[in-house]
């Protein structure tokens, strides 16, 4: 049976809209993949995960010191405008006792910058094959991610730990020190990991539904054109 010209119109006038809808949204997805993949390089190398108290309680004998504390390194304030650090990214050696979770942050760093080189790959695959290969990824990127929250606090019953937040520290009680900053945008990750993987498969189902088969060139291209 014909389809009426009135019907055609319509359907060609609905694919048109939803191609620059999904195209306005597939590019939002896309800046914050990039944004936040460079965000997950800053949390990895800050040593911002803990840090000291103004307030805290103090043990018997001297005081203890004021700093910060990341994966790879300890920086204790010093008389110099630029704090005391040991350790570094240099020596890709983690602290001894935050071993597992530098790993975790690092897979879960690999996989958000190859959701980003899959980008790439819409010049050569379907729009909705591209998305289903990044949402997967940052879905491990977020489940590595959260594994990493979920052990640092395990951790902190650690020699370096003590050093800097005093002898009251212990798994999942910080001692004279508190979270910081890029802890914080550890956990504020899960959930944007959570958030941009579920976007990906929503517009890969609505390229799958929607768009109709003798449409490759549009979906092939879908983000390299805007």
């Amino acid at each position: 049976m014909s389809v009426s010209p009135g019907l055609a119109d319509l359907s060609r006038l609905y694919q048109t809209e939803f191609v620059r809808s999904a195209r306005a949204v597939g590019v939002l997805w896309a800046v914050c993949t990039l944004c936040f993949a460079i965000i997950q390089v800053v949390i990895l190398v800050q040593p911002s995960w803990v840090g000291t108290t103004a307030s805290g309680t103090q043990r018997a004998g001297p005081p203890l010191p004021s700093g910060t504390m990341g994966l790879f390194e300890v920086c204790l304030e010093s008389d110099w405008p630029v704090p005391d650090c040991r350790g570094g990214l240099s020596s890709l050696s983690p602290l001894p006792s935050f071993q597992s979770v530098a790993v975790l942050v690092g897979v879960s760093l690999w996989a958000v910058w190859t959701s980003v080189l899959c980008l790439c790959l819409f010049r050569f695959c379907s729009a909705a094959t591209v998305y289903k290969i990044c949402a997967w990824l940052q879905l491990t990127a977020g489940f590595c991610l959260a594994l990493a929250c979920l052990l640092f606090p395990d951790s902190w019953e650690s020699p370096e730990m003590r050093v800097l937040c005093g002898d009251s520290v212990g798994s999942f009680s910080p001692g004279n020190c508190s979270i910081h900053w890029a802890y914080i945008l550890a956990l504020l990750g899960i959930l944007d990991y959570a958030i941009l993987a579920t976007l990906a498969f929503v517009l890969a189902n609505r390229q799958d539904a929607l768009l109709p088969p003798d449409a490759p060139d549009v979906t092939a291209g879908l983000l390299m054109s805007a």
